[in-house]
């Protein structure tokens, strides 16, 4: 019999290789989500970076939005230093992407697809496509917190 895969059982992580002279660095993005919005207004992006050798977010792309920004970190518009080997989450009450003036309204179970503009340790950038789902609270909550429901009326 087969088991009925369910969205969040499904890894959300995306793995790159960046390849440079010298050495060959993965780069991993897993959970990513956005909050629900309506059209024309902000919301926010999460996920979880990690790359092997160090590495500099230089850059987000969203057709969603007109605008991407990384709030709550100091720096440019989106700059965030991704040190060798460590997660760096990107998560409410921490720096997280906000995407401006969104161009349609973004409801619970849509996509949100991204690019992130990494910069390597050599210099050299990659792009890095991100699907990430419209949701309330990251994979890992969902799967961690009891769920209930409300008793039935007879």
């Amino acid at each position: 019999m087969i088991a009925p895969v369910h969205r969040w059982r499904l890894p959300a992580a995306v793995a790159l290789t960046l390849v440079s002279a010298q050495a060959h660095a993965v780069f991993v993005v897993t959970e990513p989500w956005v909050r629900p919005a309506r059209a024309a207004q902000s919301t926010e992006a999460y996920m979880e970076l990690m790359s092997s050798d160090g590495a500099t977010l230089i850059g987000v792309r969203t057709k969603v939005a007109a605008s991407v920004a990384l709030h709550g970190a100091p720096g440019s518009p989106v700059t965030l230093a991704l040190p060798a080997g460590a997660t760096v989450a990107l998560a409410p009450g921490k720096p997280r992407l906000t995407l401006g003036k969104l161009g349609k309204t973004l409801r619970l179970g849509d996509r949100v697809p991204m690019t992130l503009i990494v910069r390597d340790e050599t210099g050299g950038t990659q792009e890095i496509g991100v699907d990430a789902e419209v949701r309330l609270h990251s994979p890992t909550h969902d799967h961690h917190v009891p769920h209930t429901h409300a008793p039935k009326a007879h």
